[in-house]
């Protein structure tokens, strides 16, 4: 795709962030039950590949990677009936979902499998589960998960605690997990040998201890297609974008899931963050409601199959100069930090032709202030927010088959007070 078209994409999906001003949710399917079925397509990726997939299908449709993110309500009772829609030559190749963190979970029909019951090709079999504890929860495929989850068959599953408002938003039963907006960030890697060697039918051929990933993502795409607007039309099976966005003084949070093999460091680059929860539970004492046991990093580290909660807060403190460029006696802004109030901006820009301009740079160091610009640069930060690159400390998990940049990768937009968010 041509980078004219890419720039055009992304302004479109940033002027569709001044269109709302509910507060931003997760792209998700909701309700007690859902029917899947395992289907073979492909996904893209930003170097122009196209890569053999399996994937969970929702109600007979095009499958999807990561599977449909499954958003239901503490104390229902969740039914997943999956149907193999595997076609020769895998016709003898089972498949199944186990359901991390979930207790009491049972299953019918299909045969018995190792971990669960299992769904042979033109097989069905049932999980059922009551969610009984909220958070944030990865669900796979339990049979043959060194091969099965790299193909594709993994996905997400948010728990709202009971009595959740979304106007007053908590991710637990705890005031220290309130937010204003929330994204999901599941982590994945691919090495397209594997999947080269299953699209013919040599599955025999497979050796996972070579295994060797050149792609990086986060849900279900990499770099810079992570920013493009959800369910894009040229990327059919991939319909979860992330591009986080935020106010000064908003609360964001961010809902990791790391569903691959390796571990990816998450780094929030140059602020830090407070993690509140990790595979479900909130992070507090027995017997203590809050959060007491929250810590604050800049870089996120969760182990495979594991999954955290953090909130990311900004305000500008302490940057030493007003972010709004104020001048000492004007009103203050919502959030604002006062001692930083009317504080000149410390150094002179130098002039406009001995600067290289990055494509979301407004042209001033003013947040919510556009500046000038030359003919054809700039044009992706039309609010004049403040970006800042949030990746995968593994500098290789920042290529897309070791081209830079891409991979595990995305923009955190703070965007004026004036503007409205959208994810």
């Amino acid at each position: 795709m041509k980078i004219e078209n890419r720039k055009l994409i992304i302004v479109t999906l940033m002027v569709l962030c001044c269109q709302t001003i509910l507060p931003a949710m997760i792209d998700g399917v909701t309700g007690t039950a859902f029917n899947f079925t395992v289907r073979e397509d492909y996904i893209s990726t930003p170097d122009g590949g196209s890569w053999y997939m399996w994937g969970y299908a929702l109600n007979n449709q095009r499958m999807q990677y990561p599977g449909p993110t499954l958003i239901v309500n503490q104390g229902d009772t969740v039914t997943v009936t999956l149907q193999n829609g595997l076609v020769a030559p895998y016709n003898t190749m089972p498949v199944s979902i186990i359901f991390p963190g979930q207790s009491g979970v049972t299953s019918a029909g299909g045969s018995a499998g190792l971990l669960t019951r299992e769904a042979l090709p033109g097989q069905t079999v049932t999980y059922t589960f009551t969610a009984s504890q909220p958070g944030t929860y990865i669900y796979h495929s339990g049979t043959r998960p060194d091969l099965q989850i790299e193909m594709g068959l993994v996905g997400a599953i948010i728990i709202r605690p009971a009595g959740y408002d979304h106007m007053m938003s908590t991710a637990y039963e705890s005031m220290d997990s309130m937010y204003d907006h929330e994204y999901l960030f599941l982590t994945t890697e691919i090495d397209p040998i594997v999947h080269q060697q299953v699209e013919v039918g040599d599955i025999d051929a497979v050796d996972m201890a070579k295994w060797f990933p050149v792609y990086w993502f986060i849900n279900g795409r990499c770099a810079p297609d992570t920013m493009d607007a959800p369910n894009i039309a040229w990327l059919p099976t991939q319909p979860y974008n992330c591009m986080p966005m935020m106010h000064p003084g908003d609360k964001l949070l961010g809902r990791y899931i790391q569903a691959g093999r390796d571990p990816h460091p998450f780094h929030t680059h140059g602020n830090n963050f407070t993690v509140i929860a990790r595979d479900g539970r909130l992070l507090r004492s027995q017997g203590v409601m809050g959060a007491d046991l929250a810590y604050s990093n800049f870089t996120l580290f969760v182990p495979p199959g594991g999954t955290s909660d953090f909130i990311f807060e900004w305000t500008g403190k302490a940057l030493g100069w007003d972010i709004y460029g104020h001048a000492p006696g004007d009103p203050m802004e919502p959030h604002e930090y006062a001692p930083d109030h009317g504080k000149p901006f410390p150094v002179a820009l130098p002039p406009q032709q001995f600067l290289t301009n990055g494509a979301m740079w407004s042209g001033s160091p003013f947040l919510g202030t556009m500046g000038s610009l030359p003919p054809g640069e700039g044009g992706l930060n039309p609010n004049s927010g403040y970006s800042y690159m949030w990746h995968s400390h593994n500098e290789k998990e920042m290529t897309n088959y070791d081209i830079f940049p891409g991979g595990l990768m995305t923009m955190l937009m703070i965007e004026p007070p004036s503007a409205p968010i959208q994810h």
